[in-house]
């Protein structure tokens, strides 16, 4: 009996010498942070680092620029080359805005019921009319066709791009391969990043809009593509080969039948992309309701701003629903003799309405008897929220600022910069891998060498104070909407309607209750972000194995005991990647937050566009944002990918 009890125990001689004497993680992470230290003290002891006036970085990206802008019409690169791509682009757009303004108000309006009805039946026929009456009533029809012009335009040269892409990293695991990184860090951007360097490249207007919108959006038509072609059953496509299929054959005949439904999500959210990022480039003089939308938040008139942003949540819905309706019908076999007399239809009537436009004297104009002004209205209601409620939203922007903004960006400000950078490679180095400290470290530095680390300090405050906020709200919520369906129900409405609209309308609320500051970029920011991780919250808790659940009910778990011992632990993961989607958004946000009084590198950015003299600035701050946000990405994406593999260990 004696012997049988020895022989349980594990010998300590016979253990796994490796297992033995390897460290624990934590010690890894605390020895990367004390290198880190040490190399900061020895070569800049204990200096902070002050905000340069015109660091060298500046001045580099400023004669890049004079560069450019002397040489665009002689080197040979811009004459035969990025010119022609510039040129083509704007006929493409300029094509667009033609055949709209043919169609006139009569044209579009027939057009959106006829082809309503052909792709989602009288139901989208009947949204799609009320959707354009609206852009008319609100008198911002010729703004609202400019949005429509462009978003299509970019979407059509995404597509051209992204799905073949798709299709074959679908294929191919090398090629899925080399290009997701790339797409990583194109999907970490923020849309502000964007504009500095195609406005450099294609100078302002509407092409280099075009251009900057179809480079946002090909990411998200790239990896949905992929995913649709991965999806294919295999045994399908091991079919069609036994029967003597070609590659061609195979991938035309099997895959994207197949993958038709996926392929109809990949365009829906490529135009739901491109419709947020055509608003942003506005600021890079592209035509369109975002014109309106800047100037509104420049001059903080938030009745002009709000009436743009409801012409633009309408056009975003519109394109969702159409999108949307298509790929519903997709699975439905409609026959040849029912489709066609519906397309012909709704072709007779788009030409009636453009006949009858035709008659008009200003076919791009509504009468003015049908438009209504929310421009005062709406001013007079913020001033009013100002007098009444100014106690109350002053106290919390106080709150927040006094008690957490400001103690935590002094703090990250006067300590010595690689006392940061070391904190967080050692985060990096516990929550995720070494490979996450070393980009921590490589992205850091590039922040300093760039002559924006107070900005980027004020940002970091920012976003994790935001990211906070956000993944309590979210957590909260997601939990009410995993346990329960009736909230799920109230609550998905609100949260598709929250993810069509572009991140601009976001700011309009925020800055009617706290006008021009941080924290109205942290409330807007905790609107933008919370939806996706209400979502993944949502879809952990629910996604807990349903015999877990009953077992943990019998084991007498009351429901706090359920979700704190057995849903949250086991739902992890997706916590993990909300937390990653939320900060990443809440960096999106906060960078945009520059345009309405908010400190960080969103500032640097919008002065760089705002002040010629700044551009240099303005293009570090893009690339400070992007190293910042990869940081951010890596820490917490891989955090989650070291909770999985622990938890399987």
């Amino acid at each position: 009996m004696s012997g049988t009890a020895t022989a349980a125990v594990p010998d300590a001689a016979t253990a796994n010498p490796s297992e033995r004497r390897r460290p624990p993680r934590w010690a890894f992470a605390v020895a990367a942070a004390v290198v880190v230290c040490v190399a900061g003290f020895v070569a800049f002891q204990m200096s902070t680092l002050p905000q340069h006036g015109n660091s060298a970085s500046w001045v580099f990206f400023a004669h890049i620029r004079d560069w450019i802008d002397t040489n665009r019409n002689s080197n040979p690169l811009f004459v035969f080359f990025l010119n022609y791509i510039s040129n083509d682009v704007g006929y493409l757009m300029q094509g667009l805005q033609s055949v709209l303004e043919a169609l006139g108000w009569p044209g579009v309006l027939a057009a959106a019921f006829g082809f309503g009805w052909v792709l989602g039946g009288w139901r989208l026929a009947v949204t799609g009319l009320v959707g354009f009456v609206l852009l008319g009533v609100l008198d911002l029809w010729t703004e609202s066709m400019d949005t429509v012009a462009l978003t299509v335009a970019a979407v059509l040269l995404s597509l051209v791009i992204g799905l073949p892409l798709g299709i074959w990293a679908g294929r191919s695991e090398r090629v899925r391969s080399a290009i997701t990184p790339v797409l990583d860090v194109m999907q970490i951007m923020p849309a502000f990043t964007y504009l500095a360097p195609m406005a450099l490249v294609f100078s302002i207007g509407n092409p280099s809009s075009t251009i900057t919108t179809m480079i946002y959006a090909i990411p998200v038509a790239v990896r949905i593509a992929a995913l649709a072609i991965r999806q294919v059953p295999t045994t399908a496509v091991e079919a069609s080969e036994s029967l003597g299929a070609t590659r061609w054959q195979n991938l035309l005949k099997v895959r994207l039948p197949l993958a038709r439904r996926t392929l109809a999500l990949a365009v829906n959210q490529t135009i739901m992309m491109a419709l947020s990022m055509v608003v942003i480039t506005a600021l890079i003089n592209a035509d369109g309701l975002g014109k309106n939308i800047v100037l509104g938040l420049s001059n903080s008139d938030v009745g002009t701003a709000f009436q743009a942003g409801i012409a633009v949540v309408i056009v975003a819905m519109l394109m969702d629903r159409f999108t949307r309706g298509r790929a519903k019908r997709t699975d439905k076999h409609v026959p040849a003799s029912r489709r066609a007399p519906l397309w012909i239809g709704a072709l007779v009537l788009t030409a009636a309405g453009a006949a009858y436009a035709a008659t008009l004297p200003r076919s791009d104009e509504f009468a003015e008897s049908w438009q209504v002004s929310l421009v005062q209205p709406v001013n007079d209601i913020v001033d009013w929220i100002k007098d009444v409620w100014f106690p109350v939203t002053n106290a919390l922007k106080n709150a927040v600022s006094y008690g957490m903004l400001n103690p935590l960006q002094d703090t990250l400000t006067s300590v010595p910069w690689w006392l940061v950078v070391a904190l967080l490679v050692g985060l990096a180095w516990q929550l995720a891998s070494w490979r996450a400290a070393l980009t921590t470290l490589v992205c850091m530095c590039g922040v300093a060498a760039l002559g924006l680390w107070q900005l980027g300090m004020q940002t970091l405050v920012t976003v994790l104070i935001g990211a906070i906020l956000t993944m309590v709200v979210g957590i909260a919520l997601g939990i009410g909407a995993g346990r329960s369906n009736t909230f799920e129900a109230v609550l998905r409405p609100i949260l598709d309607i929250a993810q069509t609209m572009p991140s601009f309308v976001y700011l309009l609320p925020a800055l009617a209750l706290f006008g021009p500051s941080r924290f109205t970029a942290i409330i807007a920011s905790i609107v933008y972000a919370a939806p996706p991780v209400v979502r993944l919250v949502s879809d952990g808790i629910r996604g807990v194995s349903p015999t877990v659940v009953e077992a943990a009910r019998s084991a007498g778990s009351t429901r706090r005991q359920l979700l704190w011992k057995v849903q949250m632990p086991m739902a992890r993961r997706s916590l993990m990647l909300a937390a990653n989607q939320g900060i990443v958004m809440v960096l999106a946000m906060v960078v945009v937050g520059g345009l309405v009084g908010a400190q960080g590198l969103g500032y640097g950015v919008v002065s760089g566009f705002v002040k010629p003299e700044n551009f240099g600035m303005g293009v570090a701050a893009g690339i400070a944002i992007v190293l910042l946000g990869i940081t951010l990405d890596r820490i917490t994406q891989g955090a989650g990918l070291h909770r999985k593999e622990a938890t399987s260990t």
